[in-house]
């Protein structure tokens, strides 16, 4: 399928690389099918695309980028809904806010996106537990950890090339299971 995006202009979506949210995210609730969207140059940038509302789409990165020792654990509910037991074949995400000035961009660690990749499910889970922060300062980390890769914070050409992450493949590997 092809879907219209207002940040990436059309991408070519195979039906399998569809993620779907059975409770929607938060403040998202209607919209329950995305696709992860990728720069087709280095950038550290994972974007998660609403389908059918082309307008949305969240920044993403995996969050041991900028927090190395971030861990998770899921609560019953959480497993139930991805239909996993394990952090197995799971992906995590973060979302990133990143406002006009990109010193200020900030990460939630509190609520990251959980990515069952066997099955494509997907929900925002909410870390009780844990005293993570919902806007946690990355910009510096961001800086370091490019320093020492062969991946930049933003895309390199001013008009970058986007494309759907192809879940039947399996995740770049830029992306670390936990």
């Amino acid at each position: 399928m092809v879907i219209e995006t207002t940040r990436f202009g059309s991408i070519t979506v195979p039906e399998i690389d569809v993620v779907t949210f059975p409770e929607g995210m938060l403040g998202f609730s209607k919209i329950d099918q995305y696709v992860l969207v990728e720069g087709a140059d280095v950038s550290l940038f994972i974007w998660l695309q609403a389908i059918k509302k082309g307008s949305v789409a969240f920044p993403l990165l995996e969050p041991q980028i900028f927090e190395p020792s971030f861990k998770i654990d899921l609560m019953d509910d959480d497993r139930k809904v991805l239909k996993m037991d394990s952090l197995e074949h799971a992906k995590v995400f973060s979302i990133v806010t990143i406002p006009s000035d990109p010193t200020k961009m900030t990460a939630n660690l509190k609520a990251p996106i959980v990515l069952n990749c066997k099955t494509r499910l997907a929900r925002q889970v909410i870390l009780h537990n844990l005293d993570y922060p919902i806007r946690m300062p990355i910009y510096t980390q961001l800086q370091r950890h490019c320093s020492t890769s062969s991946r930049t914070i933003f895309p390199e050409d001013d008009v970058p090339q986007y494309q759907a992450v192809h879940l039947a493949d399996e995740l770049p590997d830029t992306l670390t299971a936990l």
